[in-house]
């Protein structure tokens, strides 16, 4: 969801070509009354940019109470109503506001205005970096200390459980974790849990395990939860690589399933009857669970149908039933 926010007339034909080029919503002040806080009040949390095609200064001023944190703001562009300038305003690598004004530049013939310091060193930041790939930061606190070694030029260290690599000249990458000598810092993608260092560095999480669920009727969403971090934890993943959690047509509405999702910040997929039953006979059965909902089993026809290879056996704890499959 993208909002465009436009005081003048040049400013009307300006943002209903952009408005047609990227999907958007145009408010525009000519066509019709509006209140720029109410709608960003409204959107905030859920609005991926706010365009103003505007000066930076009504910009600054209709944003400033709403601002959060780098990794919770949306993208804040800045058009001037003859758009010759696009200026990346706020959240310009993890909300991507570096990437859309580089777009709409290109779309308008116009200038891109960025002020990060890595962009303009021709460096790939490392906050950008986990964006265009998915992976979740582990602490964004640890950006800038790795952003300012990559400015200095300095050597650091690579290792993944992935082949994208981010640009960076002085770059290693490493084939484990063990050898750090005459490296300044490092990063690493990787769904384990974290590990301290004795230099700086920063753990990037891969979106890649899948988890199907299964439980008996109203079981508690802190139960479900617990029981998940404590199967990931014994297998030494983090719940920051989860990155859906499936379950049957019958579970649809149960609560702690929900809650469970909502807790990890992760899609719910629910199966039908029907797609379970396509890879059932993969997995044990139960005539319970078939007289019960009509399929054998819950858990590993779900995670199997999120996508991976399941990594254990199903597990079973308090009525709930879980299975984990990895994306490789």
């Amino acid at each position: 969801m993208i909002k465009i926010f436009s005081y003048s007339q040049p400013g009307l034909s300006l943002g209903n070509k952009i408005k047609d080029y990227l999907g958007a919503d145009h408010y525009n002040s000519y066509q019709e009354k509006f209140k720029t806080k109410e709608v960003l009040e409204k959107y905030w949390q859920e609005a991926q940019a706010f365009i103003f095609i505007s000066s930076t200064g009504i910009a600054v001023r209709m944003i400033k109470d709403f601002i959060v944190a780098k990794d919770q703001d949306p993208a804040i562009i800045v058009i001037d109503d003859t758009g010759k300038n696009v200026i990346s305003l706020l959240s310009g690598h993890l909300g991507g506001a570096n990437d859309l004004t580089r777009d709409l530049a290109e779309f308008l013939g116009a200038y891109p205005v960025i002020t990060t310091s890595t962009d303009n060193h021709g460096i790939e930041a490392v906050d950008s970096f986990a964006r265009t790939n998915g992976y979740q930061l582990e602490d964004k606190a640890r950006i800038l200390p790795i952003s300012k070694l990559m400015l200095e030029g300095k050597s650091l260290g690579f290792y993944s459980q992935e082949e994208k690599v981010p640009a960076y000249k002085n770059l290693k990458v490493l084939e484990n974790l063990e050898d750090l000598q005459g490296l300044a810092g490092l990063i690493v993608v990787s769904n384990k849990i974290s590990t301290d260092f004795d230099l700086p560095s920063i753990w990037l999480y891969p979106k890649n395990i899948n988890l199907g669920l299964g439980c008996r009727k109203d079981t508690p969403g802190l139960k479900i939860i617990a029981f998940i971090e404590e199967e990931l934890a014994r297998l030494g993943l983090s719940t920051s690589s989860i990155k859906a959690i499936g379950t049957v047509e019958a579970k649809r509405n149960e609560a702690g399933i929900q809650e469970a999702a909502d807790y990890f910040k992760v899609e719910k997929k629910v199966f039908t009857n029907e797609q379970i039953k396509t890879v059932e006979d993969k997995f044990a059965k139960s005539d319970f669970v078939k007289k019960t909902i009509g399929v054998y089993s819950v858990a590993e026809p779900s995670a199997y149908l999120l996508g991976g290879r399941l990594i254990t056996e199903r597990l079973k704890k308090d009525g709930i039933t879980l299975a984990i499959s990895l994306e490789d």
